[in-house]
């Protein structure tokens, strides 16, 4: 019996190896979304154009300014004068205007003895692009708030993402659109299309039970998503420069646990779909936008309204996409998420018995 257990197992995979597409698909998907979510989808501010108005170039001014024009996400544009401010801005010449107090040198000492003072710097911005507007302004701060003087006032600290990359934040939730959605889909085309053909009556006709044929041929798919796992975390690791820092095994370990909560997820679709055609569409767009929306992948759980917060709740990808951003970015360890581990064990138990029954009643 274990013998044509391995038979399937092996028969499955010379399939699988043998459909060159399929197995491009497979591999090429993961890495251009993580490419694409890494490098060409970017939340950061990137060469915004800077101008300054200062009436007296002090010392402490031009030190204001070297420390804008040197740093990467912005480009001095050089000084302009306050009538030139609107125009500028209106001609999108420039995204920022920062205006220098005329008294700032005198006005920074009092600030560094704890003397009261009128604001020393006013920003400028253009708002016509929200997000935009809202992460230059919070760079410029941060920027302008590292003079000695300024820290008299204020103390700014960024903690876990101190360059604030937002790689860092879309890396651990590509992993899980990418997972679920690979998985998902290979699982569910691949047994509904044994169905599709007419091969499923002949592999149900064998010695092997019904349950270890579907076992077999998810077997293959694990190893292969496997793959996939290595590749995700060797590329936001050396070519995207995410963080470790919460242990590699404890990433790998929990990762593993979510492919097979997606591999079962394929399993059940597999099960509700009569074609292929169904399965993928099912598999991608009914399990994308849920991930998209409501797994805090691009929005905040918190931002969204009290129905959709709770919603979210049985998304798997939300328990995996928060755990993988305290374990990577934050440094906890596997340990300090047994809340989400626990919920991802508990989803992939449900699936799998779930996906089984119906598998099962339908064979009957």
């Amino acid at each position: 019996m274990k013998g044509n257990f391995g038979s399937f197992v092996k028969k499955e995979s010379l399939h699988i190896l043998r459909d060159k597409r399929t197995m491009l698909v497979v591999m090429l998907i993961p890495v251009v979304l993580m490419l694409l979510f890494g490098f060409a989808i970017s939340t950061e501010v990137n060469n915004i154009n800077v101008a300054v108005v200062a009436s007296n170039r002090t010392d402490g001014v031009k030190d204001a300014v070297e420390q804008i024009s040197q740093n990467e996400y912005f480009t001095f544009c050089g000084y302009i004068s306050p009538d030139q401010i609107d125009s500028k801005l209106r001609s999108s010449e420039v995204g920022a205007v920062v205006v220098f107090a005329a008294d700032y040198d005198r006005r920074v000492e009092q600030a560094s003895k704890g003397i009261p003072s009128k604001p020393l710097i006013q920003l400028i911005v253009d708002a016509s692009n929200v997000n935009t507007a809202g992460s230059a302004t919070a760079y410029l701060q941060n920027i302008l708030l590292k003079s000695d003087a300024q820290q008299a006032m204020f103390e700014t600290r960024m903690l876990f993402n101190p360059q604030l990359k937002s790689a860092y934040n879309f890396v651990p939730g590509i992993m899980g659109l990418i997972f679920i959605l690979v998985c998902a889909m290979m699982t569910s085309v691949s047994i509904v299309r044994e169905k599709e053909v007419g091969t499923m009556e002949v592999l149900l006709v064998s010695p092997v039970r019904p349950v270890k044929i579907i076992f077999a041929k998810m077997i293959p798919y694990f190893t292969i998503s496997c793959i996939v796992l290595v590749m995700i975390l060797l590329l936001a690791r050396y070519l995207l420069g995410v963080p470790m820092s919460g242990g590699i095994w404890g990433i790998f370990s929990l990762s593993l646990l979510y492919l097979v909560l997606s591999l079962s997820l394929g399993l059940l679709i597999s099960t509700i779909a009569q074609t292929q055609i169904a399965a993928l569409l099912m598999s991608a767009m009914v399990l994308m936008m849920p991930i998209l929306m409501l797994s805090g992948l691009l929005f905040p759980i918190e931002n969204l309204p009290s129905f959709f917060q709770v919603l979210s709740n049985i998304i798997p990808a939300r328990w995996y996409i928060d755990a993988m951003r305290k374990m990577m970015i934050q440094g906890d360890a596997i340990t300090a998420v047994w809340h989400n581990c626990a919920i991802l064990l508990g989803m992939t138990i449900a699936l799998l018995g779930i996906s089984l029954k119906k598998f099962n009643d339908k064979l009957e």
